[in-house]
């Protein structure tokens, strides 16, 4: 097993429960780590036997555009994606911080990570 991760993604979107987050919007930081057989790529020096970290900027920024109230749900959605759309991908870890949330102190993030595996994986 190998480890690619895609790190500090900087994305400005529409997410909150509060009708004024999603009409101004947000700075957003997204980390995504996959967990996936590497040593085929390693050998071959292939990207079409590895994980494109391509892909899963792609799939970020995407789900990222689609606003939704909580970021659980935004974390699901490229959770799904990833899994779906890469057999390669054995776990995943993604991690969603707002920057500088509207809630009423000096906070620099909050934070939700959200990890999955597919199933039969252990």
């Amino acid at each position: 097993m190998g480890i690619i991760k895609v790190e500090n993604i900087r994305i400005f979107a529409n997410h909150g429960c509060l009708s004024e987050e999603t009409k101004i919007g947000s700075d957003y930081r997204v980390d995504l780590e996959v967990k996936a057989n590497l040593q085929p790529s390693a050998k071959s020096d292939l990207l079409s036997e590895t994980v494109d970290y391509v892909f899963l900027n792609r799939v970020i920024r995407e789900e990222m555009q689609k606003p939704s109230h909580l970021l659980e749900t935004v974390a699901r959605r490229i959770l799904d994606r990833v899994f779906n759309e890469d057999k390669l991908v054995k776990k995943a870890t993604v991690c969603i911080s707002k920057v500088n949330p509207p809630i009423g102190g000096d906070v620099e993030m909050v934070t939700i990570k959200m990890t999955d595996k597919r199933k039969n994986y252990k």
